[in-house]
Protein backbone atom coordinates (compact mmCIF):
# COMPACT_ATOMS: atom_id res chain seq x y z
CA UNK A 1 0.00 0.00 0.00
CA UNK A 2 1.14 3.40 -1.04
CA UNK A 3 0.87 6.13 1.79
CA UNK A 4 1.14 9.65 0.55
CA UNK A 5 2.52 11.89 3.27
CA UNK A 6 3.39 15.85 3.15
CA UNK A 7 6.74 17.41 3.07
CA UNK A 8 6.55 19.17 6.49
CA UNK A 9 5.87 15.36 7.24
CA UNK A 10 9.99 14.00 7.00
CA UNK A 11 12.03 15.74 9.99
CA UNK A 12 14.60 17.91 9.61
CA UNK A 13 13.02 19.55 6.12
CA UNK A 14 11.91 23.27 6.41
CA UNK A 15 10.31 24.84 3.57
CA UNK A 16 9.66 28.30 2.32
CA UNK A 17 8.34 30.53 -0.46
CA UNK A 18 8.87 34.01 -1.68
CA UNK A 19 6.55 35.33 -4.53
CA UNK A 20 6.01 38.66 -6.82
CA UNK A 21 2.70 38.61 -7.63
CA UNK A 22 2.95 40.91 -10.24
CA UNK A 23 5.42 39.40 -12.02
CA UNK A 24 3.77 35.90 -11.67
CA UNK A 25 6.78 34.02 -10.47
CA UNK A 26 8.25 33.27 -6.94
CA UNK A 27 10.62 30.40 -5.33
CA UNK A 28 10.38 27.50 -3.12
CA UNK A 29 12.79 26.31 -1.21
CA UNK A 30 13.75 22.95 0.57
CA UNK A 31 16.17 23.29 3.52
CA UNK A 32 18.06 20.31 4.42
CA UNK A 33 20.30 21.99 7.76
CA UNK A 34 22.02 18.68 8.42
CA UNK A 35 22.42 17.48 4.57
CA UNK A 36 20.14 15.38 2.65
CA UNK A 37 21.22 12.87 -0.56
CA UNK A 38 19.55 14.10 -3.96
CA UNK A 39 19.46 12.96 -6.91
CA UNK A 40 17.98 14.21 -10.33
CA UNK A 41 16.08 13.57 -13.52
CA UNK A 42 17.43 16.56 -16.37
CA UNK A 43 14.60 16.43 -19.01
CA UNK A 44 13.91 18.74 -21.58
CA UNK A 45 16.68 20.51 -23.80
CA UNK A 46 17.57 23.91 -22.37
CA UNK A 47 17.26 23.08 -18.61
CA UNK A 48 18.31 26.20 -16.17
CA UNK A 49 19.69 24.27 -13.72
CA UNK A 50 22.61 25.04 -10.94
CA UNK A 51 24.96 22.62 -9.43
CA UNK A 52 22.67 19.41 -10.60
CA UNK A 53 26.22 17.66 -10.83
CA UNK A 54 26.28 17.24 -7.50
CA UNK A 55 23.31 15.23 -7.68
CA UNK A 56 25.54 12.27 -9.32
CA UNK A 57 25.80 9.28 -7.47
CA UNK A 58 29.32 10.05 -8.13
CA UNK A 59 30.37 13.45 -6.94
CA UNK A 60 32.32 14.15 -4.14
CA UNK A 61 29.57 15.96 -2.18
CA UNK A 62 27.44 13.24 0.14
CA UNK A 63 24.72 15.35 0.60
CA UNK A 64 23.13 18.80 -0.14
CA UNK A 65 21.98 21.36 2.08
CA UNK A 66 19.10 23.17 -0.35
CA UNK A 67 17.05 22.63 -3.04
CA UNK A 68 15.89 25.49 -4.61
CA UNK A 69 12.87 25.51 -7.05
CA UNK A 70 12.31 28.81 -9.01
CA UNK A 71 10.54 30.67 -11.75
CA UNK A 72 12.48 33.63 -13.88
CA UNK A 73 13.76 31.03 -16.21
CA UNK A 74 17.71 30.92 -16.11
CA UNK A 75 17.36 34.32 -14.52
CA UNK A 76 15.97 32.77 -11.69
CA UNK A 77 18.73 30.84 -10.87
CA UNK A 78 20.35 34.17 -8.99
CA UNK A 79 17.35 33.15 -6.07
CA UNK A 80 20.33 30.52 -5.05
CA UNK A 81 22.53 33.15 -3.63
CA UNK A 82 20.33 34.29 -1.54
CA UNK A 83 19.38 30.88 -0.29
CA UNK A 84 23.58 30.80 0.20
CA UNK A 85 23.58 33.23 2.04
CA UNK A 86 20.62 32.56 4.34
CA UNK A 87 22.87 28.81 4.84
CA UNK A 88 26.29 30.42 5.76
CA UNK A 89 24.62 33.10 8.55
CA UNK A 90 22.95 30.03 9.82
CA UNK A 91 26.36 28.00 9.87
CA UNK A 92 25.17 25.52 7.55
CA UNK A 93 27.49 24.08 4.66
CA UNK A 94 30.41 21.77 3.90
CA UNK A 95 32.72 21.97 5.91
CA UNK A 96 35.79 24.01 4.78
CA UNK A 97 38.62 25.53 6.54
CA UNK A 98 37.38 28.98 5.63
CA UNK A 99 34.15 28.16 6.85
CA UNK A 100 30.79 26.58 5.38
CA UNK A 101 30.20 26.55 1.90
CA UNK A 102 25.84 25.58 1.30
CA UNK A 103 25.75 23.28 -1.16
CA UNK A 104 21.97 24.61 -2.83
CA UNK A 105 21.06 22.93 -6.05
CA UNK A 106 18.50 24.79 -7.99
CA UNK A 107 16.34 24.51 -11.34
CA UNK A 108 13.98 26.95 -12.68
CA UNK A 109 10.86 27.19 -15.10
CA UNK A 110 10.18 29.59 -17.35
CA UNK A 111 7.21 31.62 -16.64
CA UNK A 112 8.68 35.09 -18.12
CA UNK A 113 5.17 35.91 -20.05
CA UNK A 114 3.42 35.52 -16.77
CA UNK A 115 2.79 38.60 -15.56
CA UNK A 116 4.96 42.00 -15.58
CA UNK A 117 8.72 40.98 -16.37
CA UNK A 118 10.25 40.55 -12.72
CA UNK A 119 13.16 37.73 -11.98
CA UNK A 120 13.59 36.02 -8.52
CA UNK A 121 16.42 36.83 -7.35
CA UNK A 122 18.99 36.40 -4.31
CA UNK A 123 16.54 38.91 -1.93
CA UNK A 124 13.84 36.28 -3.16
CA UNK A 125 15.53 33.58 -2.20
CA UNK A 126 16.80 34.50 1.19
CA UNK A 127 12.89 35.56 1.84
CA UNK A 128 11.77 32.24 1.01
CA UNK A 129 14.33 30.63 3.76
CA UNK A 130 12.99 33.50 6.42
CA UNK A 131 9.81 32.21 5.75
CA UNK A 132 10.80 28.51 6.22
CA UNK A 133 11.40 29.82 9.93
CA UNK A 134 7.40 30.55 10.42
Amino acid sequence: MIQEISLQAIQGVRIGNAENTRGGTGCTVLLFPHGAVCSVDIRGGAPASRETALLDPVATAEAVHAVLLSGGSAFGLAAADGVMRYLQEQGVGFATRCGPVPLVVGSCIFDLPCGDIVYPDAAMGYAACRHSEE
